[in-house]
């Protein structure tokens, strides 16, 4: 049996226009079957925009110079050939599936894979699911097969994602800023699965800004700065540890021994303002969280630490008032008495998490996203004060984001998405911050920028509640670790062990 063939792209003179501003300007490239490139570059660069333009989800803005050829060997293809021939996945794909509440079971999910929609057309084939059954086992999500994809923790998430790209059998993964968010477990599992690609001749391009999310197997690099292709070259050592260096990557050190929080309350520092007191916490009915004893006091700075599905963003949404504790727990947000509407105490909140980027798909401009956070709404009920504006404004300006002012949030990368909702958080009359991986998908120079910020507020008397997978990603300040295991918190007070905050940021794992 002849070898399949495998897709060559060849781009030309490639732009593309997003609004008024150029997103891609003269990309020239040739991308060969069994090349696995890493693409990076800062927020803005064009990373997203070119993988969605190979994947052909974006078409060239017409110039008269562009051409964007896909060919297997001398033959040259069409739209409808090309599509089925590549797989684009990362962190969009996933929150689209939140944002239309499409909710397949796993093995469903993978049918669609097979179809080559985003919804089940027909009834799955007995051929299709002996391929699907081979797929979910290869990717470790047998015993997920019935389970809807919305209940998935977020790593089992984008595996389920990762095997319904594989299972189409395509000629290129696109990959874009695919470990973003995974805990050591999701991380090595997605490891496995590329590193059995990669044996089958599997060719891929994935977008990273750390050197720990390029891939094993990836063998270029492809470097964007402002839309342009700035460097395309073979990758090394050295450009790893370049990238690691900018990012402030450390091996994860030997952990230190911690507290049960049941058993032995944090210090006490200032004015207690929460107060949770034997808590069972569910969400979609299944237990995350049991018998959960926690105070924050004014003063202090809690770094949350857990594996995918260990029940952090649910800490978060508990403490914004998204969610409450089942029948005989209680929560205590002191200075807001039971009865008080929780809209009032979201104002004093900010909240600042992936699946916001999923809730604004609104019509609104960048500016009314950032003026909302005054309101704690999705987008404004009323026009803009004038008072809005200007605080808007300043936030936007801070950001380096006043030139997207006018733009609508889709049309902004994922970074700067971000970043304008930080500016939301912060636009508003919020004393307490709660922050749920804040810099995922920020590049070096903005995850460098926000700690500085995060720092400089803690010291301004902002009481701030991080919840991340990467001890670099939090500032120098934090006082207190909470970790997540098995449904239950485990708390200590790092004053009593650590003499400074850097020490602390150092020695976390």
């Amino acid at each position: 049996m002849a070898a399949k063939q495998r897709l060559n792209v060849s781009l030309r003179s490639v732009s593309v226009r997003r609004g008024s501003a150029w997103a891609l300007r003269d990309v020239s490239l040739e991308l060969r079957a069994g090349e696995r490139w890493a693409l990076i570059g800062g927020n803005g660069a064009g990373k997203t925009q070119l993988l969605k333009l190979l994947a052909a989800d974006v078409w060239p803005t017409p110039t008269g110079r562009e051409s964007l050829t896909y060919r297997l060997a001398a033959r040259t293809l069409d739209l409808t050939e090309v599509k089925p021939r590549i797989a684009y996945i990362g962190a969009e794909l996933q929150d689209k599936y939140a944002r239309y509440d499409w909710n397949h079971t796993v093995m469903e999910l993978l049918a669609t894979g097979l179809q080559r929609s985003d919804l089940l057309l027909r009834p799955v084939t007995k051929a299709e699911r002996v391929r699907i059954a081979s797929m979910l086992e290869l990717c470790g999500l047998k015993h997920l097969e019935q389970r809807r994809f919305l209940s998935l923790s977020y790593g089992q998430k984008r595996l389920a994602l990762l095997a319904r790209g594989l299972v189409q059998r395509p000629d290129w993964l696109l990959l874009d800023e695919f470990y973003n968010g995974l805990d050591t477990y999701h991380r090595s599992r997605i490891d496995a699965i590329l590193d059995h690609a990669y044996a089958v001749g599997q060719s891929w391009i994935a977008s990273a800004h750390r050197a720990m999310d390029v891939p094993r197997g990836t063998d270029g690099l492809i470097e964007l700065r402002s839309g342009r292709v700035h460097s395309v070259s073979r990758l090394s050592r050295r450009a790893l540890e370049r990238l690691a260096a900018a990012a402030a990557e450390r091996s994860p050190p030997r952990r230190r021994r911690s507290f049960s929080a049941r058993r032995r309350p944090a210090r006490a520092s200032g004015k207690l303002l929460i107060d949770i007191a034997a808590a069972d916490l569910y969400v979609d009915y299944r237990l995350v969280l049991r018998d959960l004893h926690w105070q924050l006091r004014q003063g202090e700075h809690w770094a949350i630490f857990g594996a995918n599905g260990a029940g952090k963003s649910s800490f978060l949404k508990l403490l914004y008032g998204d969610l409450s504790p089942a029948l005989g727990g209680k929560i205590e947000r002191v200075g807001f008495p039971r009865g008080t509407p929780v809209a009032d105490w979201k104002r004093r909140v900010g909240y600042v998490a992936p699946e916001l980027q999923t809730d604004y798909a609104v019509d609104v401009t960048v500016l009314e996203l950032v003026a909302s956070g005054r309101y704690s709404s999705i987008g404004l009920n009323d026009p803009a004060t004038r008072a809005d504006t200007r605080r808007a404004r300043r936030w936007l300006e801070f950001f380096a984001l006043r030139s997207f002012a006018d733009r609508r949030p889709r049309e902004l990368s994922y970074g700067q998405l971000r970043r304008a909702l930080f500016a939301r958080a912060l636009s508003g009359h919020a004393r307490i911050l709660l922050l749920d991986e804040p810099l995922t998908g920020l590049d070096p120079r903005q995850r460098a920028v926000m700690k500085r910020l995060l720092a400089r507020l803690m010291r301004r008397g902002f009481t701030l509640i991080i919840a991340v997978h990467h001890p670099e990603d939090l500032p120098n300040g934090m006082t207190h670790e909470l970790r997540l295991l098995e449904r239950r918190a485990v708390g200590r007070d790092l004053r009593d062990s650590v003499s400074n905050s850097e020490t602390f940021v150092r020695g976390i794992g």
